[in-house]
């Protein structure tokens, strides 16, 4: 059916909360009319009211195009969600998610909607699949997964179900775009596209927690400050809530039968138990007092080194130099030896070295030493040697992060598991790489996509700190994607989908 899109003017919006209410704005807003439907009618009078009054703030903030009456107007109520609706061109239910609820909600939809009628659930984690198959006609469904604030968050992924008319989802993408918003194409596979990539990040910071490596607070500053993260992942599992997020990484683990890359850590359902949920209720990694976190304090660096400080990584060598601090030429027996780490513990570079290990601190030279710096202390470095290596690094001016040695250094292990995540994505063909780095940037608010930020970095680079935790761990987790290696070896950009089989059929 081409130039559906262009042709919907009417809508019926199902489900009155959060949700719900931000699909009738922007709807509305884009110039279609939109019916407003809930279980609870009194609902509905509360979301116009909802509605109308944001649109009077974004038309005294001058962002609104038109006379707000007129996007008032375009405001319906109906009483029922299976009303009659001759001239709804679609329905998107925003209810609760319960594939029970959603399954009888469309059934019902089917008895009294034109033929023609197209379907959209807004579900964040059901199979859209699921939702459609006890439907008398499947094809006609597709999941539209908005994100909140539906008004701000630009992106919606398109997930079309195995039974989805094929013309569906182009028109439902260019629908998308005439609204205003960035539309993404994902498989109908366990977490879509945002959720499934989402958890490169969260799986490996509670792993890092549960090897005890750093405190909460400490792997956030590192993903903040030297990743460039809005929120690092336990201010993010804070934020999102523990019991949601918690639901949402079994889920999805259980979705792709156990795939250790996507494993969930222990740690979170007896903190689920106990009720550390985080900022709903006050308490989670971090307390929160009146909606604000309250963050511990950093501790006090110790004062520039008077002695020799040895490093073999010249930009360090440079950065400390710059400092002040007493750079030598080669490893004397008094000086302090830091060693840059990639992929590896500071135990197994120094032995690879050849250096005494009283004496050795590693340092994590991803980020090029000008944002906050990472030292790695090994149970055998001398106490006062590692005094002088935290002193001569904060002697730089950024702020220093100490953490016990691990098998790679924390931001790292971080990045390395948010690029392979979507590089895992890519090779399955869940999602287009344009499509993942558009819904991980947008949707997650990281820097740059996760795939460009891999080719940024370098693939060997995250390549070698993925073979370097394979290999000292022996945890399947970390082992990396076909379409990482590949990529590698023929020096391809991540974010390439090179030569495919349909390429020679063209």
């Amino acid at each position: 059916m081409t130039g559906w899109a262009g042709k919907v003017g009417r809508i019926r919006v199902i489900g009155t909360g959060v949700m719900g209410r931000g699909i009738v704005q922007l709807a509305a807003t884009a110039g279609v009319t939109v019916e407003l439907a809930d279980v609870q009618p009194e609902a509905v009078a509360k979301a116009i009211e909802f509605v109308g009054g944001m649109v009077d703030k974004l038309a005294a903030k001058g962002k609104l195009d038109e006379d707000p009456k007129a996007v008032k107007d375009r405001l319906v109520p109906v009483d029922a969600p299976d009303a009659p609706a001759e001239g709804v061109d679609l329905v998107v239910e925003a209810v609760r998610e319960d594939l029970a609820t959603k399954r009888a909600l469309f059934a019902s939809l089917e008895r009294v909607c034109p033929q023609e009628t197209v379907f959209a659930t807004n579900t964040s984690s059901l199979s859209v699949t699921e939702i459609a198959a006890e439907l008398g006609d499947p094809g006609r469904l597709v999941g539209l997964h908005f994100f909140n604030p539906v008004p701000l968050m630009r992106l919606v992924e398109v997930v079309p179900g195995t039974r989805t008319y094929d013309w569906l989802p182009a028109e439902a993408l260019e629908l998308v775009r005439t609204w205003g918003h960035e539309p993404v194409l994902a498989k109908d596979a366990p977490g879509f596209l945002v959720n499934h990539a989402g958890r490169g990040l969260g799986t490996e910071a509670l792993q890092i927690l549960d090897e005890a490596l750093a405190e909460p607070a400490d792997v956030d500053r590192i993903a903040r400050d030297v990743l460039g993260l809005k929120l690092g992942p336990f201010e993010l599992l804070d934020l999102t809530g523990l019991d949601v997020s918690h639901a949402v990484l079994e889920s999805i683990w259980s979705g792709f039968h156990g795939d250790p890359r996507l494993r969930p850590s222990w740690l979170t359902r007896p903190r689920v138990a106990a009720g550390l949920f985080g900022r709903k209720n006050g308490e989670g990694f971090y307390r929160h007092v009146e909606g604000k976190q309250q963050n511990p304090d950093e501790p006090a660096a110790p004062p520039k080194p008077a002695g020799p400080v040895f490093t073999a990584d010249e930009p360090l060598a440079r950065v400390l130099s710059a400092a002040g601090v007493h750079v030598v030429p080669d490893a004397y027996p008094d000086a302090v030896l830091l060693v840059p780490l990639y992929g590896e513990s500071t135990v197994d570079a120094a032995t690879r070295g050849g250096l005494p290990l009283s004496r050795v601190a590693g340092v994590d030279p991803l980020g090029g030493y000008e944002r906050r710096l990472t030292l790695s202390v090994h149970p055998g470095l001398d106490p006062g040697v590692g005094r002088a290596a935290w002193g001569a690094l904060a002697a730089t001016g950024n702020p220093v992060t100490v953490v016990r040695d691990g098998p790679a250094p924390i931001a790292q292990r971080l990045l390395a598991s948010i690029v392979n995540t979507a590089c895992f994505i890519a090779g399955r063909h869940l999602a287009t790489p344009s499509d993942i780095d558009t819904a991980v940037h947008l949707g997650l608010g990281y820097p740059r996509g996760p795939l460009a930020w891999g080719d940024l970095v370098g693939g060997d680079v995250v390549l070698r700190i993925l073979r370097g935790l394979e290999a000292s761990t022996g945890d399947p987790r970390y082992r990396p994607s076909p379409w990482l290696t590949e990529r590698v070896a023929l020096g391809l950009p991540l974010t390439s989908a090179g030569t495919t089989p349909a390429d020679l059929l063209t």
